[in-house]
């Protein structure tokens, strides 16, 4: 039988299901980080936030913080993140209940750095209450890391799944420990590619970047359906459009040509701001509408609907059913334990 197929799907004891339907939350798309925590006091909360020197994950660090939350940034250019983040920290100088900003080493694309931070992390004996798994890579050109992984797939989900099984013991003594998976609506872009989830023939960029958010979304469905016994929680978000140094990898020509911006380097107006863009997976982190919930796939700061198959905004909105699907999510969760070697949560 193949690499994580034929996985049988999760039935946690006491297993309760979110409706993928908006509540609604009275937020939306323009919505900012620090707006949807307002009111909401984090002091004494601990947070680690991937990619949290820059784009979203910048603007996630100081909301948060702002909220007097202890943010833990494991970032790959330590250096730059350390210059950035000290920024962060002059902010909040003198103000009262702001929280603090740590940084750490850590490369998603390596799992021997992942375990590294994961056993630097665990001899503070601390817990985590949110862990927002932010970073990410987008249509980059066909690269290898590891043992020979697609680095899209690699980085953006496996990284995230080895780095969340390694801090599970914090997130289980956490008290109702939040987990939240930056998917997009790339994820409508692929399914898993069960046949060749590394792209070992026929490399797209676009489609391995879909398939990487897929599968962002799927480990939010099966993590909240393992973890929920122990109080942990799950869940995915789209951020929205937004400009970030994501694009690094994209030509401003294909740009243009997508419609992102004009000739003159305008961006389209339908694009977020990074405050915005911040908001949905800092609302699914903290917000108490969800308490009691997960498994759902958030955008501007409210659960989705279902993707309106054949509407006009199927491409724009909503989420697809193989995202969301607890049957793929439970063979992902599989695929993903074998090519690891981790799985904190097996019974």
């Amino acid at each position: 039988m193949p690499a994580g197929s034929g996985a049988v799907v999760w039935q946690g004891r006491g297993m309760a299901s979110t409706p993928q339907h908006p509540l609604p939350s009275g937020f939306g798309a323009r919505t900012t980080a620090r707006e949807v925590l307002e009111g909401i006091d984090l002091s004494g909360r601990l947070a680690v936030v991937t990619g949290g020197y820059s784009g979203l994950g910048l603007e996630t660090v100081r909301a948060l913080a702002h909220a007097g939350a202890h943010v833990v940034v494991p970032a790959r250019r330590r250096e730059h993140a350390e210059q950035t983040l000290a920024e962060v920290a002059r902010e909040g100088e003198g103000v009262d209940g702001f929280g603090a900003v740590e940084v750490d080493g850590m490369d998603l694309g390596d799992l021997g750095s992942v375990r590294a931070f994961a056993d630097r992390f665990a001899v503070s004996r601390r817990s985590i209450d949110l862990l927002i798994n932010n970073a990410a890579v987008m249509a980059n050109p066909e690269t290898r890391v590891g043992p020979g992984w697609e680095s899209q797939f690699a980085t953006n989900h496996l990284g995230h799944y080895a780095l969340t099984n390694l801090l599970w013991p914090a997130l289980a003594t956490g008290d109702g420990a939040r987990v939240v998976a930056l998917s997009s609506t790339g994820h409508k872009l692929s399914p898993i590619r069960w046949d060749d989830v590394m792209w070992e023939h026929g490399y797209d960029k676009w489609q391995a970047y879909g398939q990487a958010k897929t599968a962002n979304s799927l480990f939010a469905v099966h993590l909240d359906a393992r973890g929920q016994d122990e109080g942990v929680r799950a869940f995915a978000a789209h951020p929205g459009g937004i400009m970030t140094p994501l694009q690094r990898h994209l030509p401003r020509e294909e740009m243009i040509a997508n419609g992102w911006m004009d000739e003159e380097g305008n961006v389209d107006e339908r694009f977020k701001t990074p405050e915005q863009g911040a908001s949905t997976s800092t609302w699914a982190a903290t917000s108490p509408q969800l308490d009691g919930m997960g498994g759902v796939y958030c955008e501007d700061c409210d659960i989705a609907e279902p993707t309106d198959v054949g509407g006009p905004t199927e491409r724009t909105s909503g989420v697809d059913a193989h995202a969301i699907d607890p049957e793929q999510a439970a063979r992902l969760w599989t695929l993903s334990a074998e090519l690891t070697g981790l799985d904190a949560l097996r019974r």
